[in-house]
């Protein structure tokens, strides 16, 4: 018996429908990254592992998906390794490459690779897919498409303000209202560990913090005590999970809390500079939000982080993120080389826009018109018509076997065709065509003249 087909979990097929939907994503967001001045480019699916791990932090690491060496991958295996059953150590032997994770880490080595092709500053967009062993559930796939935009070789606050409206150019193209732009500054964080005297745990304090929405706040307090920080050092830092407010009065909250921290004033300097220049030019759609509980969890940023949450009545994750980064490309070699940028979660974005019935209806038509086959010859005249439709733009198709006509016309239905053309003896003497409207059932003789009149 043969094995009934599958796919693995975390992974999707896409019917036409679904992948013209995606397109019209992936063309709104490409048109608004080419009018900020991003250029294309495009990386491997899979890097050498050394560029990918140990720059994720240790979560990151975990879901990052190993490709076993080719051939008797075993042969070269750390054979103490492979007594002791010890898979962290022995994947180092076996597996050399990986799928890669993110864009962003991909882009720093390539920016370091072709450093003596590029001018700086460089702005960069890239969409294409990513991989993460993560446990699936909606919204949260093994593999899915990240559509990045990056600046590198500038530390300017205005880059930040451009991503700010760049954000909002694209959800406001899409027609998704009520969407809030998340931002909050690792500066800012730091100087919360510096406050409470645990500034060498900055990480453990980050990536607790960074739970909050999934734990809530005992959550987070547990998982930091089990770090090694003290309840004294929570206690200290309580007022920032019930800051309440507009922009300015979370601002002036936290002043409080950090006026002992100069690299915390530093982070909420930068917030205000952004905040500033946005009120200056009011966004269309999106709202600007301070979440001082906002981490993002990977080790690479330094300055603004940004994620984005779609509109209250949708339960949905985050649909984009991204930050600042002072030297992501200093772990290749290129020191002091800044960057800021933001990602837009694909998939994510487009469960959003169908459970919002956002999606324009055309999106999904692709034929115009269908030709009936009523044999050969009729075939034969009705393809040069198709042909000549075609120069004129207007996708149009002929049915391929001269079936029955219910045949033909239940096809067209299911296609959602709104045209059906019929050429049989006495049109073709006559040098026209029989157009039928399948929506209203309307039926006329036309030229072709009047028949690209109709459909153009």
């Amino acid at each position: 018996m043969a094995q009934k087909p599958s796919i693995p979990k975390g992974t999707r097929d896409f019917n036409p429908a679904e992948v013209a939907k995606r397109n019209f994503i992936f063309d709104q967001i490409k048109t608004e990254f080419k009018k900020f001045g991003f250029q294309p480019i495009e990386t491997p699916s899979f890097e050498n592992s050394d560029t990918l791990m140990g720059k994720y932090g240790e979560e990151g690491d975990r879901l990052i998906f190993k490709i076993l060496n080719s051939g008797d991958f075993l042969k070269k295996a750390d054979a103490e390794a492979y007594k002791n059953r010890d898979s962290l150590k022995i994947t180092s032997s076996i597996s050399e490459k990986a799928l890669r994770y993110d864009l962003t880490v991909p882009f720093a080595r390539y920016v370091v690779q072709h450093q003596n092709e590029i001018d700086f500053p460089f702005k960069r967009y890239q969409i294409q897919p990513v991989w993460r062993a993560d446990r699936p559930q909606k919204g949260r796939f093994r593999e899915f498409f990240q559509c990045d935009a990056d600046v590198v070789g500038s530390k300017s606050l205005w880059q930040e303000v451009e991503f700010v409206q760049l954000y909002d150019a694209v959800f406001s193209a899409l027609k998704l209202e009520g969407v809030t732009i998340k931002i909050n500054n690792r500066k800012v964080l730091s100087g919360f560990a510096e406050v409470i005297g645990e500034k060498d745990k900055l990480i453990d304090f980050t990536v607790a913090l960074d739970k909050l929405d999934k734990i809530g706040e005992e959550g987070v307090k547990k998982e930091m005590l089990q770090k090694g920080i003290s309840e004294n050092a929570i206690e200290k830092i309580q007022p920032i999970f019930s800051l309440k407010g507009s922009f300015t009065q979370k601002i002036a909250g936290i002043k409080e809390i950090l006026a002992s921290s100069e690299t915390g004033k530093e982070g909420i300097e930068e917030l205000e500079f952004i905040e500033k220049a946005i009120a200056e030019m009011p966004l269309k759609t999106a709202k600007l939000d301070l979440d001082v509980t906002l981490a993002r969890g990977l080790n690479y940023y330094t300055g603004a982080i940004f994620e984005v949450s779609a509109p209250e009545k949708v339960q949905m994750g985050s649909i984009g993120g991204g930050g600042r980064y002072d030297d992501l490309t200093g772990i290749f070699g290129l020191k002091d080389v800044s960057g800021v940028g933001i990602s837009f979660g694909l998939d994510r974005i487009y469960l959003v826009l169908e459970e919002l019935d956002l999606f324009p209806k055309a999106v999904t038509q692709n034929t115009k018109a269908l030709f009936i086959n009523f044999g050969d010859e009729e075939a034969l005249y009705a393809l040069k018509a198709v042909n000549k439709l075609r120069s004129e733009s207007i996708t149009a198709e002929l049915f391929p076997d001269a079936a029955k006509m219910k045949k033909q016309m239940n096809y067209a239905n299911k296609r959602e065709v709104p045209f059906v053309i019929l050429a049989g003896e006495e049109e073709m003497e006559m040098q026209k065509f029989t157009l039928k409207n399948m929506k209203t059932g309307e039926q006329e003789k036309v030229d072709f003249d009047e028949l690209v009149k109709v459909l153009g």
